[in-house]
């Protein structure tokens, strides 16, 4: 099995990168997309792995991601008492 760069299913904007392979070649593979950094495997089901059964609520649009809050940094470690 290779599939090669689809399309993100979660934000469809242009193509994963392959990030790693089975150590059995032609198992799996895994992707990532570069815009909303969305991860999956390429033996998941088509509800994670296909923007047309990817759910609707948790699709996202380039603006969505241009648009989302900053997520807040965390805090330097308190020194202890």
């Amino acid at each position: 099995m290779s599939i090669s760069n689809p399309p993100c299913p979660r934000c469809e904007d242009g193509v994963a990168t392959l990030l790693a392979t089975s150590p059995v070649p032609g198992v799996w593979q895994v992707f990532q997309c570069g815009t909303c950094l969305y991860t999956w495997r390429s033996t998941e089901p088509a509800r994670r792995t296909e923007r047309a059964s990817y759910p609707a609520e948790f699709r996202m649009t380039r603006a969505d991601i241009e648009n989302a809050p900053q997520v807040p940094a965390v805090p330097p470690l308190r020194g202890r008492p």
